[in-house]
């Protein structure tokens, strides 16, 4: 069963085309949009990450990456604009996606035949967060080998998979200072679990009560669930679900999971800012799945959170009957909130408490 591309009807009109340019930088093309449209006398340059949903393929992305750099552009273009900044964008095929697909098979999900679906999810956009660090390294010296500009921030905006993918990224890279989630969940556990009820899994259905053995079984094996409690950010900072007090998402952490959890924080989350947005009826990736983990984080990050002095900006907005797609509103906000992040000096990112 395909899954319709999400951003199909993202833009009723497109957008005004910006100049790309394709390179080959480790084995990956990589596409980067905006280079014609830097201004010469302007050194430093934002990078936008632009990571694709499932079953698409990087082109998908173009339409975003060309109404994006318009919008920083008009902005820039606004009396008392004084910082003088270029921003590009960059995408490039997803792990066994596009130019890079090795098996379909893997690309689809239980319902479609594809018994190993947890296992070639999570290890596909794990793989393009590695991705998105690895060309990180060395975009640069592929597009400025003459050092005309500097890329001084990173950003990322991922849509189904790829914003899965997105927050590994924000999470797990520190360049990473800016993250907009389309449709995406944090936490992998929980999403695959309520898929896996929909799908009447026999590892499923088989136990007493109805999930009790889902976990450890062949359809999602004690092997992912250590990769798992690595890289998913849900995993990573509150353990796995069977090890998780029933109170954990509305409480403040002890003082031993605290001694834990702040240097996890810090190093993971210190003055960034990530923009959630979901379809209040997306089926696909339901909203309810990582509501826990995202009430949790809105309650550390708080004002009067246990981690109000971390920086961080956090915005989680659910528009209704929104199914899983990247509707115009949602184009707005990402606007929106990439137009601020850009606009921040890191001083300012510092002093900001989140935003809920």
């Amino acid at each position: 069963m395909a899954t319709l591309n999400p951003l199909a009807n993202t833009y009723p009109m497109p957008p005004l085309p910006v100049s790309k340019k394709e390179f080959c930088i480790a084995g990956i093309i990589t596409t980067v949009y905006g280079l014609d449209e830097l201004d010469a006398r302007v050194q430093d340059v934002a990078c936008l990450w632009l990571l694709h949903p499932r079953l698409q393929t990087q082109e998908c992305m173009a339409p975003v990456a060309a109404s994006t750099i318009t919008a920083w552009r008009e902005e820039m273009q606004k009396p008392k604009k004084e910082k003088a900044l270029g921003l590009i964008c960059v995408s490039f095929d997803q792990r066994n996606h596009g130019s890079r697909e090795v098996d379909a098979l893997s690309n689809e999900v239980w319902r479609s035949g594809n018994e190993t679906h947890a296992q070639d999810m999570f290890a596909s956009y794990q793989g393009t967060a590695t991705d998105t660090s690895h060309l990180m390294d060395y975009i640069a010296s592929y597009i400025f080998p003459a050092s005309e500009h500097l890329i001084g921030s990173h950003l990322v905006l991922g849509v189904s998979l790829g914003a899965h993918a997105g927050w590994h990224c924000i999470i797990h890279d520190p360049r990473i200072t800016t993250a907009v989630v389309i449709i995406g969940c944090p936490d992998y556990v929980r999403l695959m679990s309520d898929r896996a009820r929909l799908s009447k899994l026999a590892t499923w259905t088989n136990s007493k009560p109805p999930g009790s053995s889902f976990l450890g079984s062949t359809d999602f094996p004690k092997g992912l669930m250590e990769a798992v409690a690595r890289y998913d950010p849900a995993g990573l900072l509150l353990g796995e679900v069977a090890s998780r007090p029933d109170d954990v998402y509305d409480r403040d952490p002890t003082t031993s999971e605290q001694k834990r959890l702040l240097p996890l924080m810090k190093k993971s989350l210190q003055g960034k800012r990530i923009l959630n947005m979901a379809g209040g009826a997306d089926k696909l990736v339901p909203y309810d799945c990582g509501e826990p983990f995202l009430r949790w984080l809105k309650n550390a990050t708080a004002p009067n959170g246990w981690f109000n002095e971390g920086g961080v900006v956090f915005e989680d907005i659910v528009f209704d009957g929104v199914s899983h797609s990247m509707s115009p509103d949602m184009v707005r906000e990402a606007h929106r909130f990439v137009i601020e992040a850009l606009e921040q000096t890191p001083t300012e990112t510092a002093g900001r408490a989140s935003k809920i």
